[in-house]
């Protein structure tokens, strides 16, 4: 489905960038002018925090959150408990569907154009996020914290390699190399915890 999706979009924009006017989308997350400073970073930073704080209080506190963790585990155990695993399901990728968006916004703030093929690859960048802040591949475990922490640390790397002057195969090669010993360590680290 990304793909089909992915494909429209290309189609949709003549595979090419759509300039788009400037709003307050715009100003998510650009610098922060002298008079607005106090906020520290920009708003689009803020928003973030707060939605990040928001769903770690869900996945913690919440029978929604115990599910969720339940069926990542194992889902026909799940099942057998009494979990009604296809609502859950649905509720679970509708929420991660609204947070899509709200990350498509973000990275139009940040690029202030419209790109059908600006996150292609970002996915693999998810996952290794995921993995190195703790989160385990077959499901059940990780934090929203430890996911935030795994981002900002690719981040880095991603800055690092463009600042070092790196061409982008080997920013490409980095990252590769960073996702392959992201997921043989939570192997390593699924085995010996089993």
């Amino acid at each position: 489905m990304m793909l089909v999706v992915r494909g429209v979009a290309k189609a949709m924009a003549h595979e090419q960038k759509i300039d788009a006017p400037l709003t307050w989308l715009s100003d998510l997350l650009a610098s922060l002018p002298a008079e607005r400073k106090a906020l520290l970073v920009p708003p689009g930073v803020w928003l973030v925090i707060l939605l990040a704080l928001l769903v770690a209080g869900l996945l913690r506190y919440t029978r929604l959150g115990r599910h969720v963790f339940a069926v990542g585990s194992n889902e026909q155990t799940a099942r057998l408990c009494g979990v009604n695993v296809p609502r859950l399901k649905l509720v679970v990728y509708t929420i991660g569907g609204v947070f899509f968006g709200l990350a498509g916004l973000m990275m139009f703030s940040r690029l202030t154009v419209g790109d059908p093929t600006a996150a292609v690859g970002l996915e693999l960048d998810v996952i290794a996020a995921v993995v190195i802040g703790g989160g385990i591949i077959s499901g059940g475990e990780g934090s929203v914290f430890g996911s935030l922490v795994g981002a900002l640390i690719m981040s880095v790397i991603r800055s690092g390699c463009s600042q070092m002057g790196l061409d982008n195969w080997v920013q490409e090669v980095v990252t590769g190399a960073i996702i392959v010993a992201a997921v043989a360590l939570d192997r390593l680290r699924h085995r010996r915890a089993g």
